[in-house]
């Protein structure tokens, strides 16, 4: 079931949004970039598509039309929601 990249609600299990649906609980863009499966922060115009075009405002609504929701919520993008980093099993080795 998706989820709303703002505050993680179910979102309705329709495949593609309308350009103007919002989350029913905190009223953020629902077709977007921070709800796209396509979306990565590191990659080149933060999105693994190559062919889609360039977008700004990732957290406000779009015409992209590669969008597919994402599995899995988004919530991290929010500050002070960032989950703790993977622990290396090297790194014992390495304490003093």
């Amino acid at each position: 079931m998706p989820r709303c990249f703002s505050c993680g609600a179910q979102l309705d299990g329709r495949d593609k949004p309308g350009r103007a649906d919002t989350c029913c609980a905190c009223d953020a863009d629902v077709h977007c970039c921070c709800n796209c499966e396509f979306y990565e922060p590191g990659s080149y115009n933060e999105c693994r598509e190559p062919q889609a075009e360039r977008v700004l405002e990732k957290n406000r609504s779009n015409f992209c039309d590669y969008f597919a929701f994402r599995q899995e919520a988004c919530i991290s993008a929010l500050p002070g929601t960032a989950s703790k980093p993977r622990s290396n099993p090297l790194d014992a080795l390495f304490k003093k």
